[in-house]
């Protein structure tokens, strides 16, 4: 099931010069899945120490886009610059969900949304990426299927929080775009899982 990570590989043409200087500096891939998950904690601390701040949640979209940026680029310093290893791969899988729930559950400070319905959300994210590591053991390699991947709750989730910083969330709806969000990415956990059955990377 196609997904927005299907546009990765032209995202990652456009900063391979910026990876080839900072590779060049020494910078090196552990550093910067480290940078992408201190720049998620520190903007869900800032909104969590501000509960319901419309201002602050401003800050998630444009986290979302720069982490984004981030996990291309130390993918592509491990790949193609030689460093990838072992801690690497510890590092930008745990890195992945902790700044996930970092920036997932301070919506839960927002009553429109409700407390259940973000934290079933954070739960499933989780567990999708999850089923998308154990697509390893079960001999498919890391697995990337939708239809609510990470890239695809980035975007989801940037849209809530300009959104609400704007206040247009009609009070009808909100109480179920989160509990949505949760049932896509259930249902990708499921696809990941079937995946690893069949044998199948799709």
């Amino acid at each position: 099931m196609p997904t927005l990570y299907a546009l990765k590989p032209a995202f990652q043409d456009r900063l391979r010069p910026l990876v080839s200087r900072l590779a060049a500096m020494g910078v090196t891939a552990n550093f910067i899945t480290l940078l992408a998950a201190t720049l998620s904690i520190a903007a869900g601390v800032a909104i969590a120490a501000a509960p319901g701040s419309r201002l602050l949640v401003l800050l998630i979209p444009l986290v979302l886009f720069v982490r984004m940026a981030l996990n291309a680029m130390d993918g592509m310093l491990a790949r193609e610059h030689g460093q990838a290893s072992t801690l690497g791969m510890y590092l930008n899988e745990i890195c992945d969900v902790v700044s996930d729930l970092a920036l997932i559950l301070p919506f839960a400070a927002f009553p429109q949304f409700g407390v259940w319905g973000v934290v079933a959300f954070a739960m499933a994210a989780m567990l999708a990426e999850f089923a998308g590591v154990l697509g390893i053991p079960a001999g498919i390699g890391r697995n990337y299927a939708g239809p609510f991947g990470k890239s695809d709750r980035a975007l989801g989730l940037g849209a809530v929080a300009a959104l609400c910083a704007l206040g247009l969330w009609p009070a009808a709806i909100a109480p179920f775009v989160f509990p949505a969000m949760a049932t896509l990415s259930l249902l990708t956990a499921i696809n990941r899982i079937r995946a690893g059955l069949t044998g199948s990377s799709g």
